[in-house]
């Protein structure tokens, strides 16, 4: 079995796939609607509180539309919790073995991260056509990123950590980034304050950045 099943179609659904931290599980579907409503219906739940895998499930359950993920799975144990609890896609932070084996064979879509050629060329070896680059700005940016396009061109990046709306567009403008994630559409305090419909406007904001990516 593929390792990224049906995973193309995720990251082309949206320029952004913002990246939520949810404390209080009650604001995960408001939270999930207000995005989906502004045009950003992929989400990565972190699993870095209490509340993340249960958000995956209330949101796969309450809102259809959207496209529930889990970002910060460290372990097979993890992917295979969050894809029980219904999420569509799973993101980790880097590329261990152990992730990769346990990927092979389960039923959900890993986006494994990477910060270096050898990284990359590991997951190319293995069939992989797409991963998180991360910590994007530390590990080298777009200058980083531009360099991997002409050697590594297998490979589509969603670089993330870091990201902008003002570099947003220079990240999208690469031939080799599919899509990006952020956080500046989700402020833990706007989603505290319940501010719903400031978070559709900013989402609305992030899905018009559609314009500056390239067609892949």
């Amino acid at each position: 079995m593929s390792a990224q099943p049906g995973l193309e179609p995720i990251l082309l659904a949206a320029p952004v796939i913002p990246v939520v931290i949810i404390d209080d599980l009650a604001n995960a579907v408001p939270l999930a609607r207000a995005l989906v409503a502004g045009g950003l219906k992929v989400i990565e739940i972190t699993l870095r509180t209490a509340a993340g895998l249960e958000a995956i499930r209330a949101i796969g359950r309450d809102v259809p539309e959207a496209i529930a993920g889990a970002g910060t799975v460290l372990n097979p144990e993890q992917l295979a919790a969050v894809a029980a609890a219904g999420a569509r896609f799973a993101v980790s932070p880097g590329a261990t073995q152990k992730m990769l084996d346990a990927a092979d064979g389960a039923n959900i879509a890993l986006l494994p991260g990477i910060a270096t050629a050898s990284e990359a060329m590991a997951l190319i070896e293995r069939g992989y056509r797409f991963a998180k680059f991360f910590p994007a700005e530390p590990a080298g940016g777009l200058a980083y990123l531009s360099a991997l396009a002409s050697p590594l061109p297998r490979l589509s990046f969603c670089p993330t950590g870091g990201i902008t709306p003002d570099s947003a567009p220079r990240y999208l403008q690469l031939p080799n980034v599919i899509c990006v994630g952020g956080s500046w559409m989700v402020n833990r305090n706007t989603i505290e304050a319940g501010d719903w419909s400031a978070i559709t406007a900013s989402a609305a904001q992030a899905a018009a950045l559609n314009e500056h990516r390239r067609s892949k």
